[in-house]
């Protein structure tokens, strides 16, 4: 396929600025030289067949490489550099261009750098006002979640013995299942539902694929939490924007592998399709907004939360659903990675840990009602805590299509607090993608340093933490958990430890880049006045997502009008006295404000109480999805 693609990335580097600067006494042509003949050691490749313009990945350069050329660089020019230089700089142009001209960066001052400042309308502000979460060895509700985090509760175990008995039954696939690392994150039961509750005959619930049935349950739990009846919703403008990267399900309808498989076909058309996860629960519940499956992989979660953002705020949709679901019903995947040395030999995710080794996969779901605050204001929902910025965006060629760019998770970082018109260095926490591999820590790390790290008060760094120390990589669903590990934290003034961390990853320079891993319980430092979170999400082919999220503040919940009003209270209240004082030194329109405010007659204040929980009865209402 080499001879069909012709196109070469826009990462060319232009040497004649260079040509006459030197690094240890190399030129940047010789050390282009230089760099050739190492990747041709390293790859086997002949130095003839490798340009200077592709990614090094591309000749087979492994991420090990990646760390042993940082070293022999330094060795051959005396020029430091980190050991993820090559993802930062991933083709031989680049990387020599680096090399010679010193790190951009450099003497940056972050207060000449006001990249997030911009004029901002408060109707962006989208209120969370409620959740449901479905995580391992967590229970099925915020509270047994925040419990589960609290304590510090390892949710990873062995493969449970009810789990892939399709599969072992095969004498062969069962001899190659006893030779992997099969230990991961794994829900206690995936079989249950509540079939006549969601209106499906016995036949057809056996072929529609449980994260179909996991996203009706935790839609359902998602609007309880949020004290809304399904029934007031129905028929309106409700967005459901579901991550999703799995699908096992398929697999085994394909296979026939099911009891009765045969009788029940013609439901797998549907049961077992990627889309309807989404639309199911549109379905269902009769949501006319946007219905939308989102797989990004391990970013999904916090994509779909991003378009629900950018839905809301368009007046595309009044409410919106948007999390992850994630199921394991297959082995094909985590013998895969397993295979290939991607998952930890403990089963443990070690985020930026000196020992990290690998993820583990997981499985989970979490939903999130969200709202435009000023709505949930009116409405009088409880608002959980405030979405303030969101960005997406993508790696494009990196340093192959596994590998991670740093310089677009600086971007996204900058395009999100640009959103949120914050400033980054007010971040108290940033729950991380933190998968624990030896180098994404560190790109990851080195991409927050630069954005959010950067410029910061001595002694308030930005705290660090992953919710995947506790629950494993729940791939489609991570971003839900994450998500959610920040609500909760918020509300219970908390940011639980992160969990498996054996001392700093060598290759993460914490101190400079004004970073800290929280290993232990944490108050909210709350460097601005008010607590304040990033969460970030990194999908494996590319797709990055960055989520602002803010406590709820005391204005959040006033109208805009009553504030005026009590201002105006004040003024009238203010004694005539004090007016006269002041008389010679008012304006003609100001005396006029002043006069209409005497002359106002008053009038009592009526406040119609209202319990939240008043009339949640979605079965009294006529037409209601449930009989």
């Amino acid at each position: 396929m080499s001879e069909l693609n012709n196109d070469e990335p826009n990462n060319q580097v232009d040497a004649t600025s260079t040509d006459g600067e030197t690094a240890g006494g190399l030129t940047v042509s010789e050390l282009r030289d230089w760099l050739r003949d190492w990747v041709a050691q390293a790859t086997g490749v002949p130095a003839d067949q490798i340009s200077d313009d592709r990614p090094m990945e591309e000749f087979g350069l492994s991420s090990r490489d990646a760390v042993a050329l940082a070293a022999d660089v330094e060795d051959k020019t005396g020029v430091i550099l980190t050991a993820t230089v090559a993802y930062n700089h991933p083709t031989i142009a680049m990387l020599a261009t680096r090399i010679i001209e010193g790190d951009p960066d450099e003497g940056i001052d972050a207060d000449d750098d006001r990249f997030w400042e911009r004029e901002r309308s408060d109707a962006d502000d989208i209120a969370i006002v409620g959740l449901s979460t479905r995580f391992p060895k967590a229970g099925q509700s915020p509270e047994s979640t925040w419990e589960a985090l609290i304590e510090g509760r390892d949710g990873i175990s062995d493969l449970p013995d009810d789990r892939w008995t399709e599969f072992k039954a095969d004498p062969r696939m069962a001899e190659v299942l006893e030779k992997r690392n099969l230990r991961g994150g794994y829900l206690d039961d995936v079989k249950s539902f509540d079939a006549d509750f969601f209106q499906m005959s016995p036949r057809e619930v056996e072929m529609v694929d449980p994260q179909q049935r996991l996203a009706l349950e935790l839609t359902w739990e998602a609007l309880e939490h949020a004290r809304i009846p399904a029934s007031d919703l129905k028929g309106g403008s409700v967005g459901v924007f579901v991550g999703t990267s799995t699908n096992d399900y398929q697999l085994m309808a394909a296979l026939g592998l099911g009891e009765g498989s045969d009788e029940t076909a013609a439901y797998a058309l549907t049961g077992t399709a990627t889309s309807i996860i989404a639309n199911r629960v549109s379905y269902f519940f009769d949501f006319h907004g946007p219905s939308v499956a989102i797989d990004t992989a391990c970013s999904s979660s916090l994509v779909a939360v991003h378009q629900a953002v950018q839905s809301l705020r368009s007046g595309e949709s009044e409410v919106a659903l948007a999390g992850g679901v994630n199921m394991i019903l297959t082995p094909a995947a985590t013998v895969g990675f397993d295979t290939i040395g991607a998952v930890a030999k403990d089963g443990h995710i070690k985020a930026f840990s000196a020992d990290a080794d690998g993820m583990v996969r997981s499985e989970g779901g979490g939903l999130f009602v969200l709202k435009r605050l000023a709505d949930a204001r009116r409405d009088g929902d409880q608002v959980l805590a405030v979405i303030s910025g969101t960005a997406v965006n993508s790696d494009g060629r990196s340093n192959g299509i596994f590998a991670p760019n740093p310089e677009a998770q600086v971007e996204v970082l900058r395009s999100a607090y640009a959103d949120a018109a914050l400033d980054p260095r007010q971040v108290d926490y940033v729950e991380a993608h933190g998968t624990g591999t030896i180098l994404g820590d560190p790109i990851e790390a080195d991409a927050l340093g630069r954005v959010v790290g950067r410029g910061r008060v001595v002694g308030a760094p930005a705290l660090l933490g992953s919710a995947k120390t506790n629950f494993g990589h729940m791939e489609s669903a991570a971003g839900a958990g994450a998500l959610a590990k920040v609500v909760l934290s918020m509300g219970h003034n908390k940011i639980p430890a992160s969990l498996n961390y054996a001392g700093p990853n060598p290759y993460i320079q914490f101190e400079a880049t004004g970073l800290k891993v929280t290993d232990e319980i944490t108050e909210w430092p709350r460097y601005s006045g008010h607590a304040i979170a990033g969460v970030s999400g990194f999908g494996f082919g590319g797709t990055n997502a960055h989520v602002i999220v803010r406590e709820v503040l005391p204005g959040d919940l006033e109208e805009p009008a009553a504030v005026a009003d009590l201002t105006d209270a004040a003024a009238a209240e203010t004694p005539a006295a004090d007016l006269d004082d002041d008389e010679d030194f008012l304006t003609e329109a100001e005396r006029a404000v002043l006069a209409a405010q005497s002359a106002a007659p008053e009038v009592d204040a009526v406040v119609a109480e209202r319990d939240p929980a008043d009339d949640f009865a979605p079965c009294a209402v006529d037409g209601a999805v449930v009989p």
